[in-house]
């Protein structure tokens, strides 16, 4: 009944209220945005919005495909040979395009995966488009994979990089966990919410707000003495209100979710969550789908709002007033927002990978790893176990502050 009363009483308040339908609000405008921003080109123009979803998703009808090494022998030869007619050839000074019909008919719909595809022979340092494919001597065959798995050794190799031993063996072994051949397909709607998690931070920060009066609030008014000094005010009401707090969180956090990816998964549908991450970057180690990588960030993402809330409930308990609460806590959610990492090694990045802000962003192609004598952990990993530790300190050390205070009445 306390934890019923304490929720319904975070729910209830008017400021709730007011920072829940903004917070909503600005997240179906900035997770809507990708839609109505959205555009692609054909022979006649841009195509944008709903249009240039649908247009899109029809032109990857065709292209549900498992990329093998034969069926990336046979794109490759049919750009070759299409740049071998002077007529479909375009140039600007710089480089070599295709263009009329064999730009529009041939090459437009399928421009994705000719760059993927490129690009997988590309060094570590380069962009590659499908122009670079006449390039290519296949003579002995495209060993599509083989070159993929030798991208990825010399990215680990990579001196500037710093990796340990323990930890290119740790990479090494994830990237080769990827089945192969990848299945191609149409994705879209993934990409933008994979590119997009930063976002919800105003979700995070908006939950904070709400939570930062739970204990704050009761000094401000005056009614800590009085709620204290009743039967359950020194022992089950601080739980009561603890976990009120976890479970509002938690309420609001799925909401946003449901807000956040409804929008971008009703207008882009739901094709290609069964896809592999490697369709969008060959390099990429973790053996993810689309849907499970979005459901490991969600995770991840989880456990930070968990740290989050703890530690504005440990705000919350010392300090005399909410705004005081938010004056620490905005800095800590949103410092790390103007810092950019110059790296994936060191300290500095290290850290800042660790940071709330960033913390929320998958970095999935990166090879974040953290050593602990002979154990490596991936950033996702670390991540999760730091914020969950966090959560374990940060609630209790809330209770703590809240019993002192009843000492000091």
């Amino acid at each position: 009944m306390l934890v019923k009363y304490e929720f319904l009483k975070i729910l209830r308040r008017k400021s709730t209220l007011i920072v829940m339908a903004v917070s909503l609000i600005l997240t179906a405008f900035l997770f809507g945005l990708p839609v109505l921003q959205y555009q692609t080109y054909n022979q006649d123009g841009v195509i944008k919005g709903a249009a240039g979803i649908d247009y899109e998703k029809e032109q990857y009808a065709k292209l549900s495909v498992s990329l093998s090494e034969e069926y990336i022998t046979e794109t490759i030869k049919e750009i070759q040979e299409l740049f071998q007619n002077p007529a479909n050839v375009g140039y600007d000074g710089n480089e070599q395009f295709l263009i009329g019909d064999a730009y529009w008919n041939k090459t437009a719909p399928r421009e994705k995966l000719l760059n993927l595809i490129a690009n997988a022979y590309s060094r570590p340092d380069e962009t590659l488009g499908y122009n670079n494919l006449p390039d290519l001597d296949m003579t002995e065959g495209v060993f599509f994979y083989q070159t993929i798995n030798e991208k990825v050794e010399t990215i680990l190799d990579n001196p500037s990089r710093g990796l340990s031993r323990e930890q290119k063996r740790y990479w090494s072994a994830m990237a080769d966990s990827v089945d192969t051949p990848l299945q191609y397909g149409y994705y879209e709607g993934w990409e933008v919410m994979i590119s997009s998690f930063e976002l919800l931070m105003i979700a995070l920060l908006a939950i904070c707000i709400v939570i930062a009066p739970v204990f704050s609030g009761e000094y401000q008014a005056g009614t800590d003495a009085v709620i204290l000094s009743g039967r359950y005010g020194k022992t089950k009401l601080i739980t009561a209100k603890i976990t009120a707090s976890l479970l509002f969180g938690t309420a609001a956090f799925a909401l946003h979710i449901v807000v956040a990816w409804g929008l971008p998964l009703a207008a882009f549908g739901a094709d290609g969550w069964n896809l592999p991450l490697q369709v969008a970057n060959t390099t990429i180690p973790y053996p993810f789908t689309f849907l499970q990588a979005v459901l490991v960030n969600i995770g991840v993402m989880y456990l930070v709002l968990l740290a989050m809330i703890g530690l504005t409930l440990l705000l919350s308990a010392k300090m005399k007033s909410p705004y005081l609460v938010l004056i620490v806590l905005v800095p800590i959610l949103f410092i790390p927002m103007f810092l950019t990492p110059n790296g994936t090694t060191g300290l500095y990045n290290l850290t800042l990978f660790l940071l709330p802000y960033r913390a929320v962003m998958p970095e999935f192609g990166k090879y974040i790893s953290y050593q602990f004598g002979g154990v490596v952990l991936d950033v996702l990993t670390a991540r999760a176990v730091l914020y969950a530790l966090l959560t374990v300190i940060m609630l209790p050390l809330a209770r703590l502050g809240f019993k002192r205070h009843q000492k000091e009445l």
